[in-house]
């Protein structure tokens, strides 16, 4: 992508070959393992890394809890 589209086309999502939404929709994550792999592929590239690591790490742990629930029934 050459030009940046904050809207449609978001620098922090359109680097390299593939944009993460299409790889999300392509192995059919659902949203917080989704999530996870949006914050884990953007920690670089839009300024706060820690940041987006802990939202990744806040939506693990929530699938994992989640899944963990559907076990115990």
């Amino acid at each position: 992508m050459s030009k940046h589209d904050p809207v449609n086309h978001p620098s922090h999502y359109t680097f390299g070959k593939l944009e993460v939404i299409d790889v999300l929709e392509d192995w059919q994550m659902g949203y917080h393992l989704g999530c996870v792999i949006k914050y884990v592929a953007r920690a670089d590239y839009k300024g706060n890394a820690v940041q987006d690591l802990k939202k990744a790490r806040w939506y693990l742990t929530r699938e994992i809890e989640r899944r963990e629930k559907m076990v115990k029934k």
